[in-house]
């Protein structure tokens, strides 16, 4: 969604609360595209605070399907953000860029929520999801999920030289 900001910017001491619908149906960066499965709308509002400076406060929840670390199941992981941005309309798209403000959200005087949302979102982005606390993950053999079930594969010591310590283990697992 596109909003544009010249009405407010003009008018001091203006404030417009706006419910954005958030668009984007998968996220993607680096770690690779996302599926976004449940978006709730943006809240957000805009002050002028003199100056022809706007003040740009927003909160939302995006859930987003993300493999699980261990047994790479996806899981619905809720991605709630919030910001507080100031944003100067005096500067032009070169000078924010050279005063490193990452505001690739903002074009002229056009707002694009949908960018604002995906860097908020890549900002709240977790570092670890799990399916369940204690998932088991995948056989490094054959592959499968251990959470369903055991694979049968037998676990053989990936060094011979541990050998004699891996049978101390199982003997303990029989106890």
């Amino acid at each position: 969604m596109q909003i544009h900001l010249s009405d407010i910017s003009s008018s001091e001491g203006k404030s417009v609360h706006y419910s954005a619908a958030f668009e984007m149906e998968d996220i993607t960066f680096q770690q690779g595209t996302f599926p976004v499965l449940e978006k709730k709308p943006v809240e957000l509002t805009i002050t002028n605070t003199g100056d022809r400076v706007l003040e740009l406060e927003g909160s939302g929840l995006v859930t987003v399907g993300i493999p699980c670390d261990r047994c790479l199941d996806q899981v619905a992981t809720e991605i709630p953000f919030e910001f507080k941005r100031k944003l100067d309309m005096k500067l032009t798209d070169e000078e924010r860029v050279n005063d490193l403000d990452e505001s690739s959200y903002l074009t002229g005087y056009d707002l694009d929520v949908d960018r604002l949302v995906y860097l908020e979102v890549l900002m709240s982005w977790p570092l670890k999801v799990l399916c369940k606390e204690d998932c088991k993950g995948i056989c490094s053999r054959c592959g499968k999920n251990l959470n369903n079930g055991p694979c049968g594969c037998t676990e053989e010591p990936k060094d011979p030289r541990m050998a004699a310590i891996s049978d101390i283990f199982s003997k303990f697992k029989e106890v």
